[in-house]
């Protein structure tokens, strides 16, 4: 795997780490940080399949588009569910990470973070979409790996650690020691189902037909796991479905939480029933220690508030949650040779869907 010839070509390359979410991608670059933080979106034209936006672009043409083109996102759940067009966004963004060098290099070593879940039919095709869109090397790691390097928790030591990631598409839970995941849980619930739950609560109680994009907004911006200090509110924006016409709503913080209970009391389950399955040496641990949230979606207002009051541990969201896995693999890349055993291919232990 790591071959002298490997090394002096990672001394030139521009050597990256991946993480290719569901409704993000991020990409680092050793040696300049994270250089792309984009959608996870591709526009394309229907008859021909051309593509003719990636990322941020992209996405600005959700639910806008004229009949013939439509804007996709090519991941659904953390998987890859239409592997042409990702390789397409793949080759797109490695490309885009590479165009502000001044010469040629050796195609880069990438690194990309998985959800633990996945088959390994799944597995081969993200490395195969990685080497079509011009890796040398593809290595995979499973997310919540990935997540606790980047929050640096201490991974290969005997001391175990818990981290619970909350992306758009999967939450992942694991418990981690000696460089290996010792017991994980893999859900296909977590911000986009938010998302979901709150167009369709709209849908029933108002009868408002309202788009992803305004989901998300008021998500982000009332959302809560717990009861707030001081509740908000704000207008959503959607079409009535019985007159046809343009209406808008005001709803509150309350409200939304009603709307997020299902999925909420999803992610909670799943974190329990990993403590239910932690071996009891470890359990110590994770009391000492707390538990790590990762992940876009563990921002949301109240989520360590309510995941301490269920598990009686102390909770945390890590320091940049959004950029975890993405910082993990990175890090994983700079120290390839001694982190080698935390790869997917070596991993070892329970993965539970």
């Amino acid at each position: 795997m790591f071959s002298p010839l490997n090394a002096l070509l990672g001394l030139f390359s521009r050597d990256m780490s991946i993480d290719l979410g569901t409704a993000t991608i991020l990409v680092l670059v050793q040696g300049q940080g994270i250089v792309i933080h984009e959608p996870s979106v591709v526009a394309i034209e229907k008859k021909t399949k051309r593509v003719l936006a990636i990322g941020a672009e992209a996405k600005e043409m959700i639910g806008r588009t004229p009949a013939n083109i439509v804007a996709i996102r090519p991941l659904r759940d953390g998987v890859i569910s239409d592997f042409d067009v990702t390789e397409k966004m793949l080759h797109y963004f490695i490309n885009k990470a590479h165009e502000h060098t001044r010469m040629p290099l050796p195609r880069p070593r990438v690194v990309v973070g998985i959800p633990s879940g996945v088959t390994e039919v799944e597995k081969r095709a993200v490395r195969d979409a990685c080497l079509s869109a011009g890796a040398r090397e593809a290595y995979l790691i499973e997310e919540p790996m990935a997540a606790a390097i980047g929050a640096g928790l201490p991974v290969t030591e005997s001391v175990g650690s818990m981290i619970v990631d909350i992306g758009g598409g999967t939450t992942e839970v694991a418990v981690i020691a000696l460089g290996g995941i010792v017991v994980s849980r893999s859900i296909r619930v977590a911000g986009d189902e938010m998302d979901e739950d709150i167009a369709l609560y709209a849908r029933k109680k108002y009868n408002l037909l309202i788009g992803e994009r305004m989901a998300e907004r008021v998500k982000i911006a009332i959302g809560s796991a717990c009861p707030l200090s001081e509740e908000k509110s704000m207008t959503i924006y959607g079409r009535n479905l019985i007159t046809g016409l343009p209406q808008a709503i005001e709803v509150s913080s309350v409200e939304i939480r009603e709307a997020l209970e299902r999925s909420l009391n999803t992610i909670v389950a799943t974190v329990r029933e990993t403590i239910d399955e932690t071996p009891p040496e470890l359990i110590a641990d994770l009391m000492e220690q707390g538990i790590f949230l990762a992940g876009g979606t563990a921002q949301l207002q109240g989520l360590t508030e309510r995941l301490t009051q269920e598990t009686k541990m102390r909770v945390y969201v890590a320091d940049d949650p959004v950029t975890c896995v993405v910082r993990g693999g990175g890090l994983v890349l700079e120290q390839l040779d001694r982190l080698a055993k935390v790869l997917a291919s070596a991993q070892r232990g329970r993965s539970r869907r």
